[in-house]
């Protein structure tokens, strides 16, 4: 562990805050916990108030020049962060997996995804483009133009500590924008790695500062940070009770966030589904990331007629999974992140236990923060099935018509992801129609998980409705501009008004 932290340039002791450089140390340490084993990894002083002036300050001094280089150009500077990723690649994913209890493959993964949502950026600074359109009046031109928002705050969750950074943060670079980052005290250490790769490779061009870190206690740093004016977007990952009160103060000051929240994600398998196919999705769904993904498979909805013949093999998959050290060979499922974690997991099987539900499947805690995958057979109508519970317990609901998995899938707050396993071309369109999936994210025939960085990612209803990654999420990040040119002699207004002196 202590060769990981070397190779990233980490010393057993981090500053929590970062701007252009390594602010010193504070004697308020919390140290981060390697969730497999109990250990302890190393340990980060928490920012104080008068250390987020100073990251703040530095990243508006900095976005004020970075604004005004070209596009492109700064395109060029993140495909060299791409590529610095790509020579730490393995480093930064052992530490994911040692700090957030990621599998290797899943750690691995992580830190691909950020390599490409830069490689995604440098192709994306030549495209930040406007409309133009025709003006009622003569000699008069109209389009719209894009310009940065300013400097960012992004709050970040433990499940994703690097990759939901660099969602934010890269294209928000792209865009001109500079970006004050708040990550999860539960993976703090692969922040401060993160941002050290990025700042590396920013210091070179003269560009330190850009990227600012401040790691530190919500009465701290994070209420500080939600409030603050000079930060006209906050995107926060997190549970939805934490996202309502990021909206709200932030509205209060009428600024813009960007939030993505809880996910209670739903899989409909109809009587036509190719099985061996929806076992595999259904497992890597389920039980990836050990439940802990905001949009792990929850809710598996089953035609009745199929029932019998699926949950067998379901079953009987869930006997196998491997769970374990998440770097050793084999293992399919690491530890959940912390006691709460277990202790949440225990008092979601006994209230679905208690309101009628058959564990058909695992149920119960191993040592430590290790627990057994889990199949309830569960109803509809239970409270526990609408809740989100960050675990790989995967609640097996039946049903008799597509309409009436349409409904179920639908009848929860969150609103992330879906899924159809169908080979019938009738029930995948219904399902992708207006009265078909009401969730930001809609798949037929893959699972709810792993979704591709090309395309913008986020949820409606209590899922909080914002879209980070590819497609054209770049837009929150920047602020439009409506421009009309004159260029004729008169001065004619829109409307058909006259005012004539």
């Amino acid at each position: 562990m202590i060769d990981i932290l070397d190779r990233l340039g980490l010393s057993p002791i981090s500053s929590g805050a970062w701007a252009g450089s390594e602010l010193p140390a504070t004697d308020d340490l919390i140290s981060s916990i390697n969730p497999s084993n109990g250990q302890v990894l190393g340990q980060v002083s928490m920012a104080t108030e008068e250390q987020y002036e100073q990251v703040v300050r530095k990243a508006e001094e900095v976005q004020r020049e970075w604004r005004m280089l070209p596009a492109p150009k700064r395109g060029e500077i993140i495909r060299e962060i791409a590529d610095a990723f790509r020579a730490k690649k393995e480093e930064l994913g052992m530490l994911v997996s040692l700090e957030a209890g990621k599998i290797r493959a899943e750690g691995q993964g992580e830190v691909q995804e950020t390599i490409d949502i830069a490689d995604f950026s440098v192709g994306l600074s030549r495209q930040l483009y406007g409309l133009t359109m025709h003006s009622e009046r003569p000699s008069h031109r109209m389009y719209e133009q894009w310009h940065p928002l300013g400097t960012i705050g992004v709050i970040t969750a433990f499940n994703f500590p690097n990759a939901v950074w660099a969602w934010n943060a890269i294209i928000a670079a792209i865009c001109g924008d500079a970006v004050v980052w708040k990550p999860s005290l539960k993976a703090m250490l692969v922040a401060v790695a993160t941002h050290k790769i990025a700042d590396d490779v920013l210091k070179k061009h003269g560009w330190s500062g850009l990227f600012g870190l401040v790691i530190g206690r919500d009465n701290t740093v994070g209420d500080r940070m939600i409030r603050d004016p000079r930060l006209p977007l906050i995107s926060a990952t997190g549970s939805t009770r934490m996202g309502r009160h990021v909206g709200a103060v932030v509205a209060q000051r009428l600024g813009r966030s960007l939030l993505e929240l809880g996910g209670n994600n739903a899989m409909i398998v109809e009587k036509d589904a190719n099985l061996d196919l929806a076992v595999r999705a259904i497992l890597f769904a389920a039980v990836g990331t050990a439940g802990q993904r905001c949009t792990s498979l929850r809710r598996l909805i089953v035609h009745k007629d199929i029932v019998p013949q699926l949950l067998p093999r379901l079953q009987k998959a869930y006997a196998q999974v491997r769970v374990g050290d998440p770097l050793a060979a084999g293992t399919l499922m690491g530890p959940l992140i912390d006691a709460g974690a277990v202790a949440s997991f225990e008092q979601a099987i006994a209230t679905a236990v208690a309101d009628g539900g058959t564990i058909l499947a695992g149920g119960h805690r191993k040592e430590g923060n290790f627990v057994e995958p889990t199949l309830i057979l569960a109803r509809p109508d239970m409270h526990i099935v609408k809740e989100e519970t960050f675990a790989p317990i995967l609640y097996v609901l039946p049903y008799g018509t597509l309409d009436e998995a349409i409904a179920i899938q639908n009848g929860v707050p969150q609103g992330l992801s879906s899924a159809i396993f169908t080979d019938s071309f009738r029930a995948a369109e219904t399902f992708l129609s207006h009265n078909g999936s009401d969730c930001g994210i809609a798949n037929v025939n893959i699972g709810t998980s792993g979704a591709e960085i090309g395309g913008a990612f986020g949820g409606e209803k209590e899922t909080g409705g914002g879209r980070e990654s590819g497609s054209d999420s770049w837009k929150a990040y920047m602020r439009r501009q409506t421009c009309t040119l004159n260029w004729g002699s008169s001065l004619p207004l829109a409307q058909g008004i006259t005012f004539d002196i």
